[in-house]
């Protein structure tokens, strides 16, 4: 099972290593801008999936709100550690 900080270090990986077939790293190029969008769009699909689509499919827009999120945070160089001192 991923956690939350392992994703995190997952992603960082990848746009460390500038994958051209990686999902990540074509995201981050499209720039803060577009990964926003999809933070919205996503967390719209989680809270109609968490109304109308039962537990399974919440949790399944949860998690790619959670990646989105992250992916916007290391498009925003903003750390786990600066979340978490948020918290």
């Amino acid at each position: 099972m991923k956690t939350f900080d392992d994703l995190y270090a997952e992603l960082a990986r990848k746009i460390a290593d500038q994958d051209v077939n990686s999902g990540t790293v074509k995201l981050l190029d499209q720039g803060v801008h577009a990964i926003g969008k999809k933070v919205v769009e996503e967390a719209a699909e989680a809270w109609m999936a968490a109304e109308h689509e039962g537990q399974e499919r919440t949790a399944e827009e949860i998690a790619q709100l959670l990646y989105h999120v992250q992916v916007l945070m290391l498009a925003s160089k903003v750390s786990l550690d600066d979340v978490y001192r948020r918290l």
